[in-house]
């Protein structure tokens, strides 16, 4: 099992920053790739970047040249840089890991993100 702890979410100004921290513990040899998703009010949960574990990274177009994804092996961690925030990044945001490909075999709780105009 592996347990993800995010953290760093908050209420932020249009064209703000933040960064999103999340903690891995447990069996975190077996996690090939880890990622963000967004829940934003009334619409699904979508992914917004992963990292495998060769570094590779994918981020959702939407997201691309403001958001970076990268991890710190050696902590067990991984980080989402939000820059040049929109409203529209509102949401929930979700660290999640995989075993495989996607990221979707283990979750965290979520954390708000909240983006004002």
């Amino acid at each position: 099992q592996v347990q993800l702890v995010e953290s760093g979410g908050g209420l932020v100004q249009a064209g703000g920053s933040l960064r999103l921290s999340c903690a891995a513990s447990g069996s975190v040899f077996s996690i090939n790739v880890m990622g963000w998703y967004r829940q934003a009010p009334g619409k699904q949960r979508g992914l917004v970047a992963r990292i495998f574990s060769s570094g590779s990274t994918n981020l959702a177009d939407s997201v691309k040249g403001r958001f970076t994804i990268s991890r710190d092996n050696a902590k067990n961690m991984v980080y989402l840089q939000m820059n040049s925030l929109k409203p529209e990044d509102t949401g929930v945001y979700y660290c999640a890991a995989g075993l495989r490909v996607e990221p979707n075999d283990y979750w965290g709780q979520g954390t708000q993100v909240t983006v004002s105009s």
